[in-house]
């Protein structure tokens, strides 16, 4: 059963986006990722172009993240002060990032860049993220009890003036650095697709010292509102977004992001780590080898 996608210029298996759609909406209930640092390269690598897999990606993207809010915040696991900071800084990263990607895709650089940064970032992160969650398994299975180390901000964080108090997350720290964090969120959304929960999520944890427990929820609710303005941005500027192929994705997104919540209250924090980076690595070896793989036809001829 396929469908034509207008602005990616090519027909697609509805059942597959649909499925894809699915397995991103678990991945944002259970970690609180919007699911475009997988949805993006699955797109890439099925066919459709770059541009139009990034910024439908982020189409779909908000759609989602509404599901998987509306669950976190029933639970009171949603700081709504921290993610409006989260959402000010974002928002002005999506729309620099917007320019940024014209430019981009003006020199035919586009598809390289998004690549290697996916590579970088994905391959950081995801690594830094498997390291302590095998730490943490490994010595509660030998029997050995991890020294508890309370959440602490970043150093460079307690340094920053004009502190403010986060009540849902107990922190009481200067709201430049959550709003840095979204800034840098905005600009990967635009550029990659992706919620920026990647990146925002282990960031709450490590730098701001947020709890496990409040993390993923806020992380949802700063990727609504920051992919709702970069959806805006890429209709207004680079022109593709899909709505067909966003409305797919979302159609499976939607309910696995309300299944994807109810599996992360029955597994542990150290576990559920664990599987966000083994697929983030994953994701970032198959883009590695995307970039060294010679394709089966070197030139090819495209209608501007």
């Amino acid at each position: 059963m396929d469908i034509y996608l207008p602005i990616a210029g090519l027909s697609v298996n509805i059942l597959i986006i649909i499925g894809l759609g699915g397995v991103v909406g678990i991945l944002s209930g259970m970690f609180g990722v919007g699911g475009g640092f997988l949805v993006t390269p699955l797109l890439i690598f099925y066919g459709i172009p770059p541009s139009v897999a990034v910024a439908s990606s982020a189409t779909q993207i908000t759609g989602t993240s509404v599901s998987g809010v509306l669950a976190y915040m029933q639970r009171g696991a949603v700081d709504v002060r921290m993610g409006l900071v989260l959402v000010a800084g974002g928002i002005l990263g999506s729309i620099g990032g917007g320019f940024v990607f014209r430019w981009l895709q003006k020199g035919g650089q586009i598809d390289t860049v998004v690549a290697l940064l996916y590579v970088l970032l994905l391959g950081t992160i995801g690594g830094y993220m498997a390291k302590e969650a095998l730490q943490t398994i490994l010595a509660s299975r030998r029997g050995h009890q991890m020294p508890f180390q309370r959440r602490r901000h970043h150093p460079a964080v307690a340094a920053l003036p004009m502190r403010w108090r986060f009540y849902g997350s107990g922190l009481y720290i200067s709201p430049i650095a959550p709003f840095a964090l979204g800034l840098v969120s905005g600009v990967l959304t635009v550029l990659l697709g992706v919620g920026g929960g990647f990146f925002v999520v282990p960031a709450m944890i490590y730098v701001l010292g947020m709890a496990t427990g409040m993390v993923v929820g806020t992380s949802l609710f700063q990727i609504l509102f920051v992919t709702a303005a970069t959806t805006l941005v890429h209709a207004v500027t680079t022109k593709s977004v899909d709505i067909v192929l966003a409305i797919l994705l979302l159609i499976g997104s939607v309910t696995g992001a309300q299944l994807g919540a109810r599996i992360a209250a029955r597994i542990s924090p150290e576990w559920l780590r664990l599987m966000l980076a083994t697929i983030v690595l994953l994701v970032a070896l198959r883009m590695a080898l995307g970039l060294g793989w010679r394709p089966d036809e070197i030139y090819s001829v495209q209608a501007g």
